[in-house]
């Protein structure tokens, strides 16, 4: 038996969830799969700026009962030694993935959204429609389809994006700790092959998410060493770890994280959040961008169904021009400001220009956050 639905959503994270309810309050049929149950912790810095509320109070969306921890300032040190501190222009919050997915999932089926735990196994598409099956057999047919399948997926793989094909040399790791720390601040603290985003989420746990090349953590026999000789250089977030106790059992990780260009869409598919981009984390800002894919996305879904006179192909050429310019200057900065904190020489010429021209740092922020999200009309 094949289900038939308006929009078909692969992948259940921020963005899929958050396009979902966009969709469903344009009076579309929409069936999310999403291969884990919720809620689940995710890798991830947990840090969202403020830019995405006006989009959330149009959803209907409000994460007030959750206490999300209200952020106004950045701080960035390095291994040498410096420091710099910089206000937010829009401020943001913390609030984890765990509480945060779950919330709208929450949400999804009060509005009756079709929600299947599945995992996605084919998607074709013939005669302007999309067929999907899955690994438990089941099959779908919908007229269009979003890609919100995170950071590399099977579906990936089956498509034939060209990042697949590149190993990346990048390992995250996160877990949630107890200790002091400033509340209102997110901070980023650089070390060798890496760097490391601090801030609080609800329930006054710390998010402690880091970043780092393969080739540097294999050298070290577990986490705890590869902590102790390569984190502990940076004195700040020594002090931070060393006055920490972990709430999870084991810190969660991640591999094969890719930084490379990818696709806005593929084989007609819309590709949102971590599918069609990711930003580095030392951006702190792809919660925010998850968001506003979305959005962008099911806009142009809703005109592309209601109108006669847009075209698929225009809807998508729509979108990756979209994209682009909302993003694609964000991504390129990520990757300067990478290539920048990787090399120790570099690094500390910058945070020694940071340090005497300080107004620097905000305008580094201005260029990987956007303005207020406008509401559609």
């Amino acid at each position: 038996m094949q289900l038939e639905t308006e929009i078909l959503i692969i992948g259940g994270g921020l963005a899929g969830l958050t396009a979902a309810l966009h969709l469903q309050k344009a009076n579309l049929k929409v069936i999310l799969i999403e291969k884990k149950p919720y809620p689940n912790h995710k890798v991830c810095g947990e840090y969202v700026s403020n830019e995405v509320l006006p989009y959330l109070n149009w959803l209907g969306i409000s994460f007030s009962s959750l206490k999300p921890t209200a952020i106004a300032n950045l701080q960035l040190t390095s291994v040498s030694g410096g420091s710099m501190t910089s206000k937010l222009p829009l401020g943001g919050f913390g609030l984890s993935r765990y509480a945060m997915d779950n919330f709208l999932y929450e949400e999804l089926l009060k509005r009756n959204v079709n929600i299947i735990y599945d995992t996605v196994s084919d998607v074709s598409f013939t005669n302007d429609a999309f067929s999907v099956e899955t690994t438990s057999g089941k099959r779908f047919r919908a007229k269009q389809v979003i890609g919100a399948f995170g950071k590399r997926s099977s579906v990936d793989a089956k498509l034939g994006r060209g990042f697949m094909q590149q190993k990346s040399p990048y390992l995250a790791v996160k877990a949630h700790y107890r200790g002091n720390f400033t509340s209102n601040l997110v901070s980023l603290h650089n070390f060798s092959g890496g760097y490391c985003g601090v801030s609080f989420v609800e329930n006054q746990d710390i998010n402690i998410c880091y970043l780092t090349d393969y080739e540097s953590f294999k050298q070290h026999k577990n986490l705890m060493s590869f902590q102790q000789d390569v984190l502990y250089k940076n004195k700040f977030l020594k002090q931070i770890l060393e006055n920490s106790e972990m709430v999870f059992e084991a810190p969660l990780t991640i591999s094969q994280i890719s930084f490379e260009p990818k696709e806005p869409f593929s084989n007609h598919i819309l590709m949102v959040g971590d599918t069609a981009g990711m930003i580095h984390p030392l951006c702190g800002n792809g919660m925010a961008m998850a968001i506003h894919s979305a959005k962008i996305a099911s806009e142009l879904i809703v005109n592309f169904l209601g109108s006669k006179s847009c075209s698929r192909e225009e809807m998508e050429v729509q979108y990756a021009k979209h994209w682009n310019n909302t993003f694609k200057s964000r991504l390129r900065t990520g990757r300067i400001l990478s290539s920048v904190l990787k090399n120790t020489t570099i690094q500390s010429a910058a945070m020694n220009t940071l340090t005497t021209m300080p107004f620097l740092l905000s305008q580094i922020i201005k260029m990987t956050h956007g303005k207020p999200i406008t509401i559609p009309s």
